[in-house]
């Protein structure tokens, strides 16, 4: 099933093999990975995302849509679902996230894709509850978690690279709730 978001600035879309080019330019600039990687993706590594990312599609798998800028057409990153196995204490859950060109932060726009991405969530695909997941550090991405209306849950740890973690949660009643 082909889904397509539309926000008044943002088309949410599937993958394409032609997304290649463009990802591998935008995830080769450092502050795109900065949280958690300290450094940009190689081009192997975005050609790798890429082909998870259609897989994921394929197989109905939760997955971030393709975030275009509407009035450019231009790929600017991604904003949706994924699961977060790296984090094995808070399993089953699925994330809501986030990763947008440097050049598109402070305008409001990984809020206004999150918030897309939510009636997506919680009626289309009948999720309980979501969850997202950042670096006590990256305090922008915990602003944009309260801005659509998720509440603190934990702190913890990576259990690989040992990291700090915070845990936000919102479930569908929760969202419903807000929503009216």
């Amino acid at each position: 099933m082909t889904t397509e978001l539309l926000t008044e600035r943002l088309r949410l879309r599937h993958w394409r093999a032609d997304d290649l080019a463009p990802l591998v330019e935008l995830f080769a600039i450092p502050e795109v990975w900065h949280y958690p990687l300290r450094r940009a993706f190689t081009s192997d590594e975005s050609r790798a995302f890429l082909t998870r990312m259609i897989d994921r599609q394929r197989s109905d798998t939760p997955c971030p849509f393709a975030a275009e800028a509407t009035e450019t057409e231009q790929l600017i990153g991604y904003v949706g679902l994924s699961v977060p196995l790296f984090l094995p204490e808070i399993m089953p859950s699925v994330e809501i996230g986030w990763r947008l060109d440097p050049s598109y932060w402070g305008q409001g726009l990984a809020s206004e894709g999150a918030n897309a991405v939510l009636p997506y969530a919680f009626k289309t695909l009948k999720l309980d509850e979501l969850v997202s997941i950042y670096e006590p550090e990256n305090e922008e991405s915990g602003k944009v978690m309260r801005r659509i209306g998720m509440h603190f849950d934990r702190d913890t740890t990576h259990p690989v690279d040992g990291l700090p973690l915070r845990v936000f949660r919102l479930s569908r009643q929760e969202w419903r709730s807000a929503v009216g």
